[in-house]
């Protein structure tokens, strides 16, 4: 997930720290934890105690399993539990909450484990967890998401637990995970160095204890998490000796400032421009890149352009107007107005406004009610991001507390706003980027794969400033390394069956090259 974010104008610090693998968790809960006030422990969502120490996550819980899926049937081990990161000194730092499922009978040396993280920053792994790859799923494909409808989880056919052992992750204040070591390691692990640092020490950590430092590693991220991808691969790479052999990025962030540049970043409006077509063209019937060809090769070319001659050209904007209500079918007056210009917000609620509908910004295909109508400013919640959280909260506490017999005290957060708004970002007057680390990862490691994945209809992060992006990178050895697909839906495309299907074979497909070409390479 990726909240409606702004990136501070002004410079902020950058802050990192070194977490050492340190004793396991089960002996670091025998080990004194720091004093906490009983209002940050409130303030955390968790419980404290009356001598003002923070309640302890549980030990770890390890269930067995068996699904009935479509032709097969999984049998699989969970474990539900939580690794303590320390400082030096051997002082508790955070909680960091996960959950593993391993495939019994697979020879844990050679089977592939992937780890999952979903972004915000500040969204715990349910999303990835419930809605995508684990093996249960929470069915909440349609037109409408209500917030009352059932949390009841079925077998998820699409789990890749078929082909790898899964570790789903909750960066601290995510989750049940939480930071147990003061305000100012708080602020280290609630930026983006400092998260990506927890996160790998969490990661080598987690090998080193489960015994799988031989296993082939791979990594899937969603929105933020997608971002998270290779600024992670790269600190492993360098700092802990661990490799990826494969990245799958689900609706990534690649670089913040195409994504919110302002007036004066043209790039941005056209990166948007061909999932605005998609939106119209998908209230016909199904979407492809072939359709859309036209409109993508007009917003990389006379649409940027005509952008940047500006405003003061009026053929430019004439033009500009016409051709861009032609593919977004929106009111050709309101797009003359805002001079072919069209704002996330805006698209929102001016798509479907002759039913007083808005459609959502994480897919346009998914629409509500307007509360405000005849407010002159756009009030609303998003009718997928929030209607979602009601039944994919309770679908995750349930299963980790009846299912998983994971029983931990205090609040679980599914998607933290206050970490959000707290989050440093550093990186100066620019906004943070990972295309650098991705191409020193690759070059790096010439067998490694990254499929990078979007939905159509995503005004969020929109699948083409990916394309545009990815076409910066340079020839990085004989094989293309780098692919991306895009899918029908949005920013959770994979909450549709079809979609959810077509990501398992493009992942599957993914995890056999690389592993052929760790084979070829004697590995």
């Amino acid at each position: 997930m990726l909240r409606a974010f702004r990136l501070p104008a002004a410079a902020a610090l950058c802050l990192s720290f070194a977490v050492p693998l340190a004793a396991t968790a089960q002996e670091q809960q025998r080990q004194p934890q720091q004093q906490q006030q009983q209002q940050a422990g409130q303030q955390d969502g968790r419980r404290s105690r009356p001598d003002g120490q923070a309640q302890s996550l549980p030990p770890d819980s390890v269930t067995r399993h068996t699904l009935e899926l479509p032709g097969r049937t999984l049998q699989f081990t969970a474990t539900a539990g939580h690794l303590t990161l320390t400082d030096q000194q051997g002082a508790p730092q955070a909680e960091i909450a996960f959950v593993a499922y391993a495939k019994d009978g697979a020879d844990a040396a050679t089977r592939p484990v992937t780890f999952a993280i979903n972004g915000g920053p500040g969204a715990s792994s349910a999303y990835l967890h419930l809605l995508a790859i684990g093996p249960w799923l929470l069915p909440l494909d349609g037109p409408t998401i209500s917030p009352s409808a059932s949390p009841s989880l079925v077998p998820n056919a699409e789990t890749w637990l078929d082909f790898t052992d899964l570790v789903f992750i909750d960066p601290p204040g995510t989750g049940y995970s939480r930071v147990v070591g003061g305000d100012q390691v708080q602020e280290r692990f609630y930026s983006v160095q400092g998260d990506i640092d927890g996160l790998a020490a969490f990661v080598m950590r987690w090998l080193k204890e489960k015994n799988r430092l031989t296993s082939p590693k791979f990594f899937v991220g969603e929105s933020y998490g997608g971002f998270r991808g290779p600024l992670l691969a790269h600190k492993l790479q360098n700092d802990q000796g661990v490799g990826f052999s494969g990245l799958v990025l689900i609706s990534p962030v690649l670089d913040f400032d195409w994504l919110e540049g302002g007036p004066g970043a043209p790039w941005t409006d056209a990166s948007r421009l061909p999932s605005l077509a998609a939106a119209a063209l998908s209230r016909k019937g199904p979407v492809s890149r072939q359709m859309l060809q036209e409109a993508e090769a007009y917003a990389s070319g006379e649409y940027l352009t005509d952008l940047v001659r500006g405003l003061q050209d009026k053929a430019a904007v004439e033009r500009i107007s016409r051709r861009v209500a032609e593919l977004s079918g929106l009111d050709p007056d309101l797009v003359r107005r805002l001079a072919g210009r069209i704002d996330m917000r805006t698209i929102q609620r001016e798509m479907r406004r002759g039913t007083s509908e808005i459609v959502s910004a994480y897919d346009t295909n998914v629409a509500a009610a307007d509360p405000n109508p005849t407010s002159q400013y756009p009030r609303f919640a998003d009718p997928v991001l929030d209607a979602m959280t009601a039944p994919l909260s309770s679908a995750i506490i349930h299963l980790l507390t009846d299912t998983l017999n994971y029983k931990a005290e205090g609040r679980y957060n599914l998607l933290n706003g206050a970490l959000s708004g707290s989050w440093r970002w550093g990186n100066g007057r620019t906004g943070p980027e990972n295309l650098q680390e991705l191409r020193q990862a690759l070059a790096l490691d010439g067998k490694m794969r990254v499929l990078v994945t979007h939905g159509f209809t995503d005004l969020v992060t929109p699948y083409y400033a990916s394309q545009l992006l990815l076409d910066q990178l340079p020839v990085l050895g004989p094989q293309k390394r780098v692919a991306l697909s895009v899918y029908e839906g949005g920013h959770m495309f994979y909450s549709r069956q079809a979609s959810r299907q077509a990501l398992r074979t493009d992942v599957q497909r993914l995890f056999d090259e690389a592993l052929q070409a760790r084979a070829a390479n004697g590995e």
